[in-house]
């Protein structure tokens, strides 16, 4: 059932992509994709203001203080959508995960800065949640292994998708946006492979942090966590497409 889902989810957001409907699922899945997956970033902007810049390509709201980098990473979060959705088919690849965080972080603040390197592995070491990630000399060998040991599976299930994004943010390539390209990454593969995506929303986001966290421990919390974001989105799915 879920696989039938899936597919016709994938039709219909390519069909209403191409077609530039309004208030479909394609409509519903770029504003809650990029509101929840900015949000747990930090971004300020509320769902409301980021569905008025999808519909509009305007604020169009009087705050006195918003962050212009959040503007600009939530209208590239909408073309990142739409080039996973253009290369849905493709076999993940450096190539592909590189030019999802250019188009993330073009005309950025981040991208004026030389050591930034937009679009291109990380030039300084960094953590998340407090713990060491691959060294900045270490990074492309350590993507092209997970890269080609995913690869190697014809068929990748739910649990081997969580995997790769899990490692994929244990390496932390980039020098930022590692987890918005993750989870688009992890978008793409799940479409690409007839299972129901998973959307991490903010109320979800201890519990996602913490399973990334103790993945070695305890494989069972992050696989749950993006379980209920499949629960989460399907709610949708399921009211566009039920004939």
């Amino acid at each position: 059932m879920e696989k039938t889902q899936a597919n016709k989810l994938l039709k219909v957001l390519i069909e209403e992509k191409k077609a530039g409907l309004k208030g479909g699922i394609y409509h519903k899945t770029q504003v809650i994709f990029a509101y929840n997956s900015n949000h747990i970033e930090g971004s300020t902007l509320t769902e409301e203001q980021t569905r008025y810049i999808y519909e509009t390509n305007t604020l169009g709201m009087q705050d006195s203080a918003i962050n212009v980098d959040d503007i600009i990473e939530t209208a590239n979060h909408f073309r990142c959508f739409d080039y996973i959705l253009d290369n849905v088919s493709a076999p993940l690849s450096e190539e592909l995960i590189k030019q999802l965080h250019f188009i993330l972080k073009t005309a950025t603040s981040d991208s004026r800065k030389d050591w930034f390197n937009v679009g291109e592995y990380k030039k300084l070491p960094n953590e998340v949640g407090g713990k060491e990630t691959t060294s900045p000399k270490n990074v492309q060998k350590e993507l092209q292994k997970l890269l080609e040991n995913y690869n190697k599976k014809p068929q990748k299930t739910f649990e081997d998708i969580v995997e790769f994004h899990q490692a994929f943010e244990s390496i932390h390539p980039f020098q930022d946006g590692n987890g918005r390209v993750g989870r688009l990454v992890a978008f793409k593969e799940c479409l690409a492979n007839d299972i129901v995506p998973f959307v991490i929303t903010e109320h979800l986001r201890y519990y996602y942090y913490r399973g990334l966290k103790e993945w070695e421990n305890e494989k069972g919390f992050l696989i749950d966590t993006c379980l209920s974001g499949q629960d989460y989105y399907k709610k949708f799915v399921e009211y566009f497409l039920t004939d």
